[in-house]
């Protein structure tokens, strides 16, 4: 068990500091590398995952539901915990319920279930996603503006690939194998493009960051959890949306906080020691469930 569990960590974190020790050296400038990412290679890995054969999306339906209820649920947990403790729940909450599910979740989940579940990883890279862009915007701004979804290519490559899976067309098999090939380019480049950005990053605000780091996690598994025993979800989905809630705050966390001037230092210090404590709450995730 625990070299299995090794072996599934090793090659993302092993790739974190490579992108660490790189983006210390030499500062690179990710800009054009992450636009691409978001732009061209996760479009393509969106599509290429739901308009395959052997996505349904009927089938996944209950596992996007269970994301969609551990985001909003991690949310009211956190809520209360700042609450508590005198934080602005602001700047508490939305790291506690948009997790790394495109650096690290994907990776993750596709090395522990196999290349089999890539469509229903997607899908909760979808759900984050949408979430993020809505709810999470509301909670920050106090504004919410669904029109912008549809100008996110990452939305728009999922509303096609879906559309080609209802309706049963076929890709003619050249161009999926191209855009699987551009869409496999996305899965690395996200996963160093994390540790190039940690290695820039500054750790202030301890203490709400060690607060963000644990409560992310903890509420994650705690509603994941119990979804799944109450959902009667498949073996297999109960233990996806377990792993999913134990991820850590997405980075865009931070790119967020900053963007809305929501007391963005101390996003950074939850997003950089919640990515740091993942070396334990990762482990543990997979250690109660397979």
């Amino acid at each position: 068990m625990f070299l299995r569990i090794i072996s599934i960590v090793f090659p993302i974190f092993i790739i974190v500091m490579i992108g660490f020790a790189y983006g210390r050296k030499h500062r690179p400038d990710m800009q054009v590398a992450n636009s691409l990412n978001i732009s061209v290679f996760l479009p393509a890995l969106f599509f290429s995952a739901l308009a395959g054969k052997s996505f349904n999306l009927a089938d996944n339906l209950p596992l996007a539901l269970g994301c969609a209820v551990v985001v909003m649920g991690s949310g009211v947990l956190t809520w209360v915990v700042a609450r508590l403790l005198g934080i602005d729940p602001k700047t508490l909450v939305p790291p506690s319920m948009f997790n790394n599910v495109g650096n690290m979740g994907l990776p993750l989940l596709l090395l522990t279930f196999g290349e089999q579940t890539l469509g229903a990883a997607v899908m909760l890279m979808l759900v984050v996603t949408v979430l993020q862009f809505t709810v999470g915007i509301w909670l920050l701004s106090g504004r919410f503006n669904a029109s912008m979804l549809w100008r996110k290519p990452l939305l728009a490559a999922a509303g096609v690939g879906i559309f080609v899976s209802l309706s049963g067309l076929t890709v003619w098999p050249p161009l999926m194998v191209a855009t699987k090939l551009l869409g496999d380019i996305a899965l690395g480049l996200m996963i160093f493009s994390l540790g190039v950005r940690l290695s820039s990053a500054h750790l202030g605000a301890w203490r709400i960051g060690m607060v963000g780091a644990c409560v992310t996690p903890l509420t994650g598994m705690l509603v994941a959890w119990a979804f799944g025993l109450m959902a009667n979800l498949s073996l297999l989905e109960q233990d996806m949306l377990f792993v999913f809630g134990a991820l850590p705050p997405a980075v865009s966390s931070f790119i967020f906080a900053e963007r809305y001037r929501q007391e963005p230092d101390k996003v950074a210090s939850i997003v950089i020691m919640g990515n740091a404590l993942a070396l334990f709450f990762i482990p543990l995730a997979l250690a109660l469930r397979l």
